[in-house]
């Protein structure tokens, strides 16, 4: 059994709204709904400077046709893409630790963006390169099938309440989009802060074709090394919370 937690729940006033409104004129096909919500945020002085002079050569425009990330980098390398990197901390840890691969982060969260790009600028990391669009579209769209050695989900946003839980990313149809997109022996990492999310990935993941759980109890691994710990997951632990690992090897 995996330890409880308990999480502030997310205000109401911070629910997305019209989940099914039809697009103007459009009485065919209802708006996708999505798993994140758009929140407006004060730029400081440096996530200003980071989207100024980083935004030309560090964010990738959204494509219609595979991106050759081959070309984008300069090299062929091992290549790690995160959904939701938040203020980018994370990654840019694990990019300047391992300047070997290369790391994408989608982010539409635009200061996380602009504090990202900053510290990609005050580093001079070259192996690093930003959507600032929805993940769903830039997997669908930009990333290749049997591409991706590795694709990070760390503590997305679990909506609490049963009548949202339509808006949690990991679904069937999310685990099936990412195993197309990882080369054969590529891990879907995910982690997150909340017990009952947790499970429910497990199951959602456990029935998912073509994956391997790489737990040796079938749950939960142990807190990888290269997933850096963040100032909201050691606050969270010196409250007692916990946080769980779970990562998933697609079959060849």
């Amino acid at each position: 059994m995996i330890d409880s937690q308990t999480p502030d729940p997310l205000p109401d006033d911070e629910v997305m709204n019209d989940e099914n409104a039809k697009a103007p004129g459009d009485d065919s096909h209802h708006r996708r709904i999505k798993s994140f919500v758009m929140r407006a945020g004060r730029m400081t002085e440096g996530q200003q400077r980071g989207l100024d002079q980083g935004k030309e050569r560090f964010v990738l425009p959204l494509a219609d046709a595979p991106v050759d990330f081959d070309q984008v980098f300069g090299r062929s390398a091992p290549r790690t893409l995160e959904i939701g990197f938040g203020m980018g901390h994370s990654l840019l840890e694990m990019a300047a630790a391992a300047p070997e691969q290369d790391f994408i982060g989608v982010e539409v969260h635009r200061p996380g963006v602009g504090a990202l790009l900053n510290g990609v600028l005050t580093q001079g990391l070259t192996n690093l390169r930003v959507y600032d669009c929805d993940a769903i579209e830039v997997l669908n769209r930009c990333v290749a099938d049997n591409s991706l050695d590795r694709l990070m989900l760390f503590f997305p946003d679990p909506w609490h309440k049963s009548r949202h839980h339509k808006r949690r990313i990991v679904q069937a149809e999310f685990a099936e989009l990412v195993r197309t997109k990882l080369k054969p022996g590529g891990v879907l990492h995910m982690a997150t802060d909340w017990e009952p999310y947790a499970e429910y990935m497990l199951e959602v993941m456990n029935v998912a074709p073509g994956y391997r759980n790489l737990a040796e109890d079938g749950k939960c691994v142990p807190r990888p090394a290269e997933r850096p710990v963040t100032k909201f997951e050691r606050r969270g632990e010196r409250l007692g919370h916990g946080v769980w690992d779970l990562k998933f090897e697609k079959l060849a």
